[in-house]
């Protein structure tokens, strides 16, 4: 069985506990991590498994701290805005295969349209006037 930690160790896991979740620590980024907690309190990670009892405060603490609400609420905000990223990226596709067939029917119709018009250019333009016939009354 593994020796248990020190009273001294206890209070430095304690107050390094308090300034993790009070978002002031002094060795750390202050993320609530238990590398954070051994570092901050200063000892090893070895000393800080034998604290058992700190460590179950620590799991407690963190699922019921506003920082892993915090943390929770910006995953699934990430996650909603990955996912309307994609949807985004969806239309995107979609618009632009559509402009892709606008812009090779718009091609097409401007080969016809010139074709059309060379055609036009060589046909005869001349205008046979119609004879006039005499009517009955007239």
């Amino acid at each position: 069985m593994t020796a248990p930690v020190s009273p001294a160790t206890q209070q430095r896991l304690r107050e390094a506990m308090k300034r993790l979740f009070d978002g002031k620590p002094i060795h750390t980024d202050g993320k609530l991590t238990k590398n954070n907690l051994w570092r901050e309190a200063g000892v090893s990670r070895a000393t800080m498994n034998r604290a058992v009892d700190i460590l179950a405060e620590w799991n407690a603490r963190v699922a019921d701290s506003l920082a892993e609400a915090a943390a929770r609420h910006h995953t699934a905000e990430l996650a909603n805005l990955r996912s309307s990223l994609e949807a985004s990226r969806r239309r995107c596709r979609q618009l632009q295969d559509q402009v892709d067939a606008a812009a090779t029917v718009i091609a097409a119709l401007a080969a016809e349209n010139a074709s059309l018009r060379r055609q036009a250019l060589m046909t005869s333009a001349v205008v046979v006037p119609l004879q006039h016939r005499p009517t009955a009354g007239g």
